[in-house]
């Protein structure tokens, strides 16, 4: 009984530590720090391979951009798409985004369409738009107008997707990763300039 007792606080000590991180919000902070560290390090880099199975993207959904206005996404067909899920609530989520920032600056002038689509709920809208203007992101962010795609019902954010201009989806990274690396960049302007 006393050998029970003893492994029995610890595990109390641990899930009230834990808690207190979700209650207090300083959960979504430690992961943040704890995914950024772990991205400088690149073991999480993108690894971006042309041997894709022929998975078509599903474009009939909208969404919307911070201003409110409707966007089929089937304007991005016959574009190369970097489309990535996120949240503001999600630390590995937003210790990626510097770095896809990055990638969007480098391919600015490179026919590839950046879609950060952020999946916190509407009422969460200004935390959004301020996540954005303090971290100073340029490239274009949307939030969901109704439903998504199967596609898009993924078990876990981030997950970006890169599409094809023929739709096919070329590739599907579900976790946090490191896109701004010379290979990732020079694989969206091969299949941008296709």
């Amino acid at each position: 009984m006393k050998m029970i007792s003893g492994l029995l606080r610890p595990i109390a000590a641990a899930l009230i530590i834990v808690g207190l991180l979700k209650v207090t919000g300083l959960m979504g902070q430690i992961s943040y720090v704890t995914q950024a560290a772990v991205l400088k390090t690149g073991i999480r880099n993108a690894h971006p391979e042309d041997d894709s199975k022929d998975v078509r993207f599903d474009y009939g959904f909208v969404i919307k951009d911070l201003n409110g206005n409707t966007v089929n996404f089937d304007q991005f067909k016959g574009k190369v798409v970097f489309l990535n899920l996120w949240a503001t609530w999600c630390g590995p989520c937003r210790a990626e985004m510097p770095g896809i920032h990055n990638l969007y600056a480098k391919l600015k002038d490179e026919p590839v369409e950046f879609v950060m689509l952020s999946l916190d709920k509407d009422q969460a809208k200004p935390k959004v738009e301020s996540y954005v203007a303090k971290n100073k992101f340029t490239f274009p962010v949307y939030m969901p107008s109704g439903y998504l795609a199967e596609q898009l019902q993924v078990p876990s954010i981030p997950t970006t997707f890169i599409i094809a201009k023929d739709g096919q989806i070329l590739m599907n990274e579900v976790g946090t990763r490191n896109y701004d690396t010379k290979k990732m960049v020079d694989f969206l302007k091969k299949h941008a300039r296709q």
